[in-house]
């Protein structure tokens, strides 16, 4: 399977990884300056996020009063600075009556698990109200007087990566109240494979809201369709769903995020390792937050320092103010050269050689947190048996199949 259509965008992953990863950044979304040299280069790509389609879309939302769901990936790109997809609409006289947010918040600046807390968004206005906390799905009150509900949220493809929940959740309640829900589709940058274990009916919560694979291969529309046709919804209920396609996109083209979808994933590198290092925080393990790494690196304190010869100490940074072993020199390894031009499953290989590192297996697992993640108590108990990560991956087969079945329903790209 090709991840790379073209030579230029070999180019174009190579000059993002190495300006991703140089300097550490003070903010979530990545400067200014940087940024306007990304976009240019997305940009100069066929490919067509659904939001820059505003002739498409603007018909549906003229007349009506709206709440968005978004957060600092929300943007139209332009051939200078993006502009956010509030900020257009409320220049184009469309009524916004407020902006939902979802975990990191709406500017993208909360640490993952923090609360993300109501307020009013001080550059249009508006009021925003949070999806991550106590009110993780809108109340009916908060849906009063509005007449649609856009959703334009950049996703990773990730089982626990939770902007897929609140999708979920702003679905089910516009289902349950009549308001139609128009999601603006964007590219998934580990949309070219669908790999391991499969959610168990027992384990469902925010980090994994129905039976899919952890990497399931689909963009954030195409999946909406799936959530609404295959009756996932509270009480079977469809939502009125409209998705706005991409242009000029397929599951194997490739697509750098020019603005980072969370804190903790700051460069294409992360992206990638992120379905295989995500399994770590539900260990205790450190996967290079409170570092400029983020999933680029893994370590602790109790990791054997004979196997493991490259150390960091994990800080208090934008990303993770408390990081798993604040102060503590980490034994592990940076990844931050690891070619994943080809990576195209889960690999378990750095989570099986870290456990097997640790002397006192006891220290290893957070069992709980660790089967929300997974999805399955299967997984822990695997690797606690000394099984490979070849004879794990063959027990996810049968599931993936039959996911793969239902998923071939709903593709709207190849």
């Amino acid at each position: 399977m090709m991840l790379f259509p073209c030579l230029k965008n070999t180019f174009l992953l190579l000059v993002l990884m190495f300006s991703s990863c140089g300097k550490a950044k003070k903010s979530t979304i990545d400067t200014q300056e940087s940024l306007k040299i990304k976009v240019a280069q997305v940009i100069d790509t066929p490919i067509v996020v659904a939001a820059n389609k505003t002739a498409t879309y603007l018909p549906l939302l003229k007349g009506k009063k709206i709440a968005v769901v978004a957060n600092q990936t929300s943007v139209i790109f332009t051939k200078k600075t993006p502009t956010h997809l509030v900020d257009s609409l409320l220049s184009l006289g469309i009524s916004i009556k407020h902006v939902f947010a979802p975990e990191h918040g709406f500017r993208g600046d909360v640490d993952a698990g923090e609360h993300v807390k109501n307020g009013i968004d001080q550059k249009s206005g508006l009021p925003l109200i949070s999806l991550y906390g106590k009110n993780r799905k809108p109340t009916k009150e908060q849906l009063a007087g509005i007449d649609l509900v856009l959703f334009d949220i950049q996703d990773v493809g990730v089982r626990f990566y939770t902007y897929i929940a609140t999708l979920q959740l702003v679905m089910e309640v516009c289902a349950e109240n009549a308001i139609p829900v128009v999601v603006l589709d964007r590219p998934n940058p580990n949309a070219h494979y669908v790999d391991g274990p499969t959610m168990e009916a027992e384990h469902t919560g925010f980090l994994g809201m129905t039976k899919i694979p952890l990497v399931y291969g689909m963009t954030i529309g195409e999946y909406a369709k799936m959530i609404n046709e295959e009756g996932w919804l509270e009480d079977g209920k469809k939502a009125n769903l409209t998705v706005i396609p991409i242009d000029h996109y397929t599951h194997d083209s490739f697509y750098s995020l020019p603005i980072r979808p969370s804190p903790n994933l700051p460069n294409d590198l992360a992206i990638k390792l992120y379905p295989s290092l995500g399994l770590l925080e539900g260990t205790n393990i450190n996967a290079g937050r409170g570092t400029e790494f983020q999933f680029q690196r893994l370590g602790a304190p109790f990791l054997d320092k004979n196997n493991y010869t490259f150390t960091y100490t994990p800080v208090p940074n934008f990303g993770s103010q408390s990081p798993k072993h604040n102060g503590k020199l980490c034994y592990g390894l940076d990844l931050t050269k690891e070619d994943t031009s080809a990576l195209n499953a889960v690999d378990l290989k750095w989570i099986i050689d870290a456990y097997n590192s640790t002397k006192d297996k006891s220290l290893f697992f957070i069992t709980s947190g660790f089967t929300k993640h997974a999805g399955t108590e299967k997984l822990q108990m695997q690797i606690e048996a000394g099984m490979t990560a070849e004879e794990i991956s063959k027990t996810w087969k049968p599931d993936l199949e039959k996911f793969k079945m239902i998923r071939s329903k709903y593709l709207i790209y190849k």
